[in-house]
């Protein structure tokens, strides 16, 4: 359904140029609205609607309303003006950002269109109609800003990544019918299981019976003694070597997504079929990758995948258990030599304790645990990586022990500790035990493995993101009446880590010399995986 407008016009062209995709003109855009209505109430299939910028996109509300009401399906498109005509007195130029409320299942405003976003086109739209179409069918609120020239030809849609055409299932009760296209995708196939937050114990059988290693992430609560498991595949996958001889075919996600880029970026060069289960309707695809997902639980369903798997695919797990043990005597060697950010978390996981809890904070300390902790069987890990944010660690650690009444660790940065350093208030009235681990490099030092470190002076850098703040730690446990201890070393960091009671341990590091000792660590795994797998 199109109502005529100008900014409107590279999609109704491009609409116009798909001989499979019936056009039907209205000049009212309330009356193209409900004939879109129409169409979805009397055939349950989503009509494209769409107009051009202002109060046309107005005119489609009533219409909207409606089917949000009565769950019918629709796709609504308007165009819009691009960011920068807009709030300056631009023609024909409204507020469009959430225009009909909560009346649509979703809405996603892309900005203007860029061939590098191209590879997102694709997952873009399957997610419109999945949420068109889903349980509660109704309507979807796309709105597409356009810059001038407003014609053109459509260029050609990227391929798909797969022939796996991208659904979601869901399964209030799990059974083999629910998950039979997940195992159609995965049966005899040599894949990976990515294993993050919500993991569980059936998910490593499934691996088992698959044949398949999992990557553990730090909050899986999988990273355990086991052939099947991988701990250290962010260093493992840095072995371009390695990396690229071992493409899987499929890989399963299991939950939210592990911090690793250079997984997420080995997955997108392989160009594998990604499937995910997870138990919540949220939307967890951030490189626009995943084909298929099941909403349901997790447990149940790698249950029953488990028994569906009639044997395991041969000789491919053996290169990953491999690379596994060569890199964690690698890491092991490497950390008992050098004193280092890397080596601090380490000591940290190590020293762990069953029952116990592990809270971490986003920004380094995530991704130290992430890439050379070690395994932490029956330890429950926590971290806010909803935002990934810094802020409030210290009193999501106080909570966590409030709420759990066991041990509980928290490992966090210097910033992330002085930003929330009202979770120290009252502490030692609060009947928990909890070791405040401070890596102390005096700044961020996240922002030296980014590009900023390499395109801005030294004292620019410095005032905007390595911040120095010269805090004094042991003063501001002083002042809350926490005890405190400063480690300089492996021992004495285990020592005081295995101590009864609370306490703020501070770790101090040289924050100049963190990336390369990142950078050496990881070049010992890669030469250790190399040599174990060649």
């Amino acid at each position: 359904m199109v109502a005529p407008g100008s900014r409107s016009t590279p999609l109704a062209i491009a609409l116009a140029a798909r001989s499979e995709i019936r056009v039907h003109l209205f000049h009212d855009e309330r009356s193209a609205s409900f004939a879109a209505l129409g169409i979805g109430l009397s055939t349950k299939t989503p009509a494209v609607l769409l107009c051009t910028s202002g109060t046309a996109a107005t005119h489609f509300h009533g219409a909207v309303v409606e089917a949000h009401q009565s769950n019918v399906p629709m796709i609504v498109c308007t165009a819009d003006r691009p960011p920068e005509l807009r709030d300056v007195g631009a023609p024909q130029t409204i507020e469009q950002t959430n225009l009909f409320g909560g009346a649509v299942r979703w809405f996603h405003d892309p900005g203007v269109p860029s061939m590098d976003a191209a590879s997102s086109w694709r997952s873009l739209a399957s997610r419109c109609v999945n949420s068109s179409t889903g349980t509660r069918p109704g309507p979807v609120h796309f709105n597409l800003p356009f810059r001038e020239p407003l014609v053109g030809v459509a260029s050609s849609l990227p391929d798909r990544k797969s022939a796996t055409s991208a659904r979601v299932v869901r399964a209030s009760t799990v059974s083999p019918v629910d998950v039979m296209p997940i195992f159609d995708a995965v049966n005899g196939k040599r894949g990976v299981i990515l294993a993050g937050r919500g993991s569980t114990s059936e998910v490593l059988q499934l691996a088992k019976n698959l044949g398949w290693p999992v990557f553990a992430d730090a909050r899986s609560d999988l990273r355990e003694c086991d052939e099947n498991i991988v701990v250290a595949f962010d260093p493992v996958l840095r072995s371009t070597q390695f990396a690229d001889s071992h493409f899987p075919e499929v890989v399963i996600r299991v939950g939210e997504p592990a911090a690793s880029k250079v997984t997420a970026q080995w997955i997108q060069r392989s160009g594998t079929v990604v499937v995910q289960l997870q138990n919540t309707e949220m939307v967890v695809d951030p490189d626009h990758a995943v084909a298929l997902t099941l909403i349901g639980d997790i447990a149940a369903t790698s249950g029953v995948l488990a028994t569906m798997v009639t044997k395991p695919v041969e000789g491919w797990l053996s290169d990953w258990t491999a690379a596994e043990t060569a890199a964690q005597k690698a890491i092991d060697a490497w950390c008992t030599s050098n004193w280092s950010e890397p080596t601090n978390a380490r000591v940290v996981t190590t020293s762990s304790q069953q029952g116990n809890n592990l809270v971490i904070s986003s920004s380094m300390p995530i991704r130290d645990v992430e890439w050379f902790g070690s395994v932490t069987p029956g330890v429950q890990v926590f971290s806010n990586r909803g935002t990934n944010g810094i802020d409030g660690v210290i009193s999501t650690a106080v909570g966590v022990a409030l709420g759990t009444g066991v041990p509980t660790t928290v490992l966090l940065g210097d910033v992330a500790c002085v930003h929330d350093s009202n979770g120290l208030w009252a502490l030692m009235q609060r009947e928990i035990d909890l070791k405040v681990v401070v890596t102390n490099n005096d700044g961020g030092s996240i922002f030296s493995f980014l590009p900023q470190a390499g395109v801005v002076d030294n004292a620019t850098f410095e005032l905007l993101y390595g911040t120095p703040h010269g805090v004094a730690f042991e003063h501001l446990a002083y002042a809350h009446g926490v005890p405190f201890k400063r480690a300089t070393h492996a021992a004495s960091l285990a020592e005081a880590l295995h101590a009864p009671g609370t306490m703020l341990i501070e770790v101090p590091f040289d924050r100049s010399v963190n990336v390369s000792q990142h950078d050496a660590l990881n070049a010992s795994v890669m030469n250790a995986v190399e040599s174990a797998t060649a």
